[in-house]
């Protein structure tokens, strides 16, 4: 039986983490070849990767351009790549807020503006961009991370506006707090404040990210775009 994502090509930021590995097995299940653009290798040896820092233009265009030759289309675009520095805005680094921007929020611009051209000279494609909760909702000490995720949305509706008629549809993950190594290093007093929140009694699991992502990906949602999809087990109902 043909898999939903029978030979379409997917590039990955941020393929090296909990959760974009998460996303690239999930894609492959489904049949794509997802290709990882990180800074690091993910720990599958075998999947496919290319260096990229998304904070660098010439970086992206070039992993891009790699992957365009490679395998001679792209049909599936997810930003994954994620970093955040926390502290009250007024004892907030300005480098600290810069270097959350600059992966965040400017790493998907450099993607989107490199990946569309490829999409549309093809047959479109999907674009999928891993946001949180907190980009809607506010969090405190999470100023620049907040404000990334929330540029995230604005990016994505608006990019919706200009690609569909190209045959792209675009649209945004919201997490809750996701199980990973490093959430797992916080201290128990606040990996317990989250749970709190959550209206099924469980943390996020990388799997269930990937999950709605592979949805957003296939032939189900074709008739969405510029939307929010949260993947938090009610977390962002719980915290009212």
């Amino acid at each position: 039986m043909k898999r939903a994502l029978e030979s379409k090509i997917a590039v990955v930021t941020g393929g090296s983490g909990a959760i974009g590995s998460a996303i690239i097995a999930a894609l492959e299940r489904q049949g794509a070849c997802a290709v990882s653009l990180d800074v690091a290798r993910p720990a599958a040896a075998a999947a496919p990767f290319q260096a990229c820092d998304v904070r660098d233009d010439g970086s992206v265009a070039s992993a891009i351009a790699k992957v365009q030759q490679t395998y001679g289309r792209l049909d599936l675009v997810v930003h994954a790549a994620g970093v955040s520095r926390e502290a009250v805005v007024w004892k907030l680094a300005v480098e600290d807020w810069d270097f959350v921007q600059s992966v965040n929020l400017r790493g998907a611009f450099l993607l989107l503006r490199h990946a569309i051209p490829v999409m549309r000279a093809g047959e479109g494609g999907r674009i999928v961009l891993i946001g949180s909760i907190n980009g809607s909702r506010g969090k405190f000490g999470t100023s620049a991370y907040s404000a990334s995720k929330a540029g995230l949305i604005a990016l994505a509706r608006t990019v919706a506006r200009e690609v569909a008629r190209l045959g792209i549809l675009i649209n945004v993950v919201e997490p809750g707090w996701v199980r990973t190594p490093l959430t797992d290093s916080l201290p128990q007093a606040v990996r317990d404040a989250a749970l709190a929140e959550s209206l099924v009694g469980r943390y996020v699991e990388p799997a269930d990210v990937a999950a709605a992502v592979t949805f957003l990906c296939g032939p189900g949602a074709q008739q969405i775009t510029g939307q929010i999809l949260r993947v938090d087990g009610g977390q962002s109902l719980g915290s009212v």
